[in-house]
């Protein structure tokens, strides 16, 4: 019955009564009309078809103004429904309906003003995995206060490991019974430690996220098994790189170094690169417990100075990483490249490789850049001279092509050895990061074309095309500035982009407008399903030269051996890997997501715990955000606090989004977007992630306009 009755309402636009769906499907009896009624209810609880207030029935893919999505609910108290493939809608706080953060709800659609806006009309599945928060105790009886504020629920523990705890205590919990829709019992499944203890901040964070440093058991076991150097019966079948000048490039504090490179100059003038990538398959088997934490965890998570590695450390930091002096076993991808920075013959194999030399960024930038050669590295410093010749070939090749450069700086938190953050920095980006980028890029364009040509499932890294009414959104935005955009049609390519940015280079807000047009764009993703990198401007894209650090990776090296070197490509296995690297894909950009939001989640934390430590100074910094509560100041080192607007002295102030300005009423006194101000710390809370800054006014040079006044160059 079910069936016919999503059959018939395929194409039905208005909601029906269950009569006139009855006499549709030309049923006769009072029975059918019974079985009728129920199967439209399991359909209504199965969320494909929707019930109005009138006891209607409408497919829900027919009605447009019902959304279901997950909601995602902001500090300030207002939410958003989040969803795949259309713009994410405003939800104000009185329009939650008993929902909470990260609740999967069914949203009605509506137009308030110029805003589409939702409100909830039901609940369908919440999600309590992975609860954080500190102990606390009321009337002896104890209780957790959650870390995610967004959730607010009352949580009471029970169970035996209710003894161990104390006030203080930060504690990873499980909800066991629910007494309404506010409260729930739940028991502690971790103690993480005391909030003041180093590195637990970090971690119940991690732990938010379902980032664990445990690996367990079953895994702690299979680890006996693995060797700590390569042994000699595995290099059979491999071809022997180790005279080769071979060496890493990597961070001082980097300790899973999964990447080699090599160069030679041809007898034609062409360069033959070679991308040697630790062999992590050889180690890391399907169907293990230690293939299985790999899958489960995803990707390696780096928050602040705290690594959460994918692979324990004896893997990580031991047989899997390309230690100097030590054999390893390595799949190379070796690449002639001409000098227009084409790749004009490769070759993919297994290898073991002896690397010469464990390199830093900081030493190699010194020889390339200043010409400062620490003695150490003298032997390699023409192989890294000529490395440096091709790196700007290959770059020059990717712009030409339509390869998009943000420039979007980084911030690096500098803690003491208690954990505490003492300094927030720009990451250094110079042309050793570059060419190691480079080379990284054209390894995983020509793995990613070589699969592609030979039309066998694979793990794409995808990013798909902006949507227009995105990067249109961005156009306005800049009109709104004064600047005037020329030669920009109205297919958005990634040349198109190229040509917003280099207009946009030397303005005022070149920074904050980057990271806007960034933000226009979709997130690059893993998928089965190869429709480019938009970003790139790659047909085709993988992740190959992380394995230590990305399951994706680790799953291409098993592809690439399934495929190049045991030659199964039979039907059983292209139809099982059609339908099992779905779930990868799906998987490890979930794992992505978590990973990134649980470092942009430390970064905010430890910056407000820097400036815990700055209150009462001042600061220079620009105005990259502005809305209708106040604006954000971005200072040099990126951490950004707010200004609210019942801060701002002398007038009342407005926010007018059509001008990107806040403006005052009497005055007409205007900030804008890029203004440069100064500020003053009035307040920091690491427990909330939140920074308070107010404006400083300081004595004008004669002459001198404030910077809220100055005329807009055009």
């Amino acid at each position: 019955m079910k069936d016919r009755i999503l059959e018939l309402l395929k194409n039905v636009h208005e909601a029906k009564e269950p009569i006139q769906i009855n006499d549709m499907l030309g049923l006769k009896t009072a029975e059918e009309y019974r079985e009728l009624c129920d199967s439209l209810e399991e359909l209504v609880n199965e969320f494909l078809i929707y019930k109005t207030k009138k006891d209607k029935y409408i497919l829900l893919k027919n009605c447009p103004g019902i959304k279901i999505g997950k909601l995602s609910v902001n500090k300030k108290g207002f939410g958003f429904l989040l969803l795949d493939k259309e713009d994410d809608l405003y939800i104000a706080s009185e329009n939650f309906n008993g929902a909470i953060d990260d609740d999967v709800v069914l949203c009605e659609a509506f137009t308030a003003g110029v805003r589409k806006e939702g409100k909830v009309l039901r609940i369908i599945k919440r999600e309590l995995d992975n609860l954080v928060g500190e102990v606390y105790f009321d009337n002896e009886v104890p209780y957790i206060k959650l870390d995610d504020s967004n959730k607010n629920i009352t949580i009471e523990l029970v169970g035996d490991k209710t003894k161990d705890i104390v006030e203080g205590h930060k504690v990873l919990v499980k909800t066991v019974k629910q007494i309404n829709t506010k409260k729930y019992l739940a028991e502690v499944v971790k103690v993480i430690g005391h909030k003041n203890d180093p590195g637990t901040d970090i971690l119940s964070i991690a732990y938010k996220h379902g980032i664990y440093e445990d690996f367990g058991e079953e895994v702690e076991a299979e680890l006996e098994k693995i060797p700590n150097e390569v042994n000699p019966k595995e290099l059979p079948g491999r071809k022997d790189l180790t005279n080769m000048t071979i060496f890493t490039i990597d961070g001082d504090d980097t300790k899973d170094i999964d990447d080699a490179i090599s160069l030679e100059i041809l007898d034609n003038g062409n360069y033959e690169l070679g991308v040697h990538i630790a062999d992590v398959s050889n180690y890391v088997k399907e169907n293990t417990a230690l293939g299985d934490a790999a899958y489960n965890r995803g990707t390696s998570s780096y928050l602040a100075d705290t690594v959460i590695p994918m692979l324990p450390h004896k893997l990580s930091n031991g047989i899997c990483s390309l230690n100097e002096g030590v054999i390893r076993l390595t799949m190379s991808c070796v690449m002639e490249i001409d000098q227009k920075g084409k790749v004009v013959k490769y070759d993919i194999f297994p290898s073991y490789i002896k690397s010469n030399k464990k390199m830093t960024y900081a030493k190699v930038n010194d020889i390339i850049v200043r010409n400062i050669v620490d003695p150490s590295y003298e032997p390699f410093v023409d192989t890294l001279n000529k490395m440096n010749e091709l790196h700007k070939i290959l770059r020059k090749e990717k712009i030409s092509r339509g390869y998009i450069d943000f420039e979007i700086d980084e911030a690096k938190i500098v803690q003491d050895e208690n954990g505490k953050a003492i300094d927030v920095k720009r990451r250094e980006r110079e042309e050793g990061e570059m060419l190691i980028e480079d080379f990284m890029i054209a390894a995983n364009e020509t793995v990613a074309n070589h699969i592609y040509q030979m039309d066998l499932p694979f793990i794409y890294r995808v990013h798909e095309d902006p949507k227009p009414e995105k990067v249109e959104e961005f156009m306005n935005l800049v009109k709104i500035l004064g600047y005037k955009l020329n030669g920009i049609s109205s297919g958005f390519t990634p040349k198109t982009m190229q040509k917003i940015l280099e207009q946009l280079k030397g303005k005022k807000e070149f920074e904050i407008l980057s990271s806007l047009l960034l933000r226009s764009m979709r997130k690059a993703e893993y998928s089965r399903d190869n429709v480019g990198h938009f970003g790139l401007s790659s047909k085709a894209y993988t992740h190959f030269t992380s394995p230590i650090r990305r399951y994706p990776d680790l799953e291409v090296h098993r592809l690439l051996k399934r495929y190049l070197i045991e030659n199964d490509m039979s039907m059983t296995t292209i139809q099982t890997l059609e339908n099992s690297l779905v779930e990868v894909a799906t998987h490890s950009s979930e794992r992505e997501r978590a990973a990134v939001d649980a470092e942009r989640e430390v970064l905010d934390m430890k910056m407000a715990e820097y400036m815990e430590g700055h209150i009462g100074e001042e600061f220079d910094g620009v105005i990259s955000t502005i809305t209708n509560f106040g604006f954000f100041v971005a200072l040099p080192n990126l951490i950004e606090g707010l200004v609210h607007v019942q801060t701002l002295k002398g007038d009342y102030y407005s926010y007018i989004p059509e001008l990107l300005s806040m403006i005052g009423k009497s005055t007409k006194k205007t900030y804008r977007l890029g203004d440069k101000v100064r500020v003053k710390c009035i307040s920091a809370s690491k427990e909330n992630s939140m920074i308070d800054f107010e404006l400083v006014t300081k004595p004008l040079e004669k002459g001198e306009k404030e910077d809220g006044d100055k005329e807009q160059e055009s």
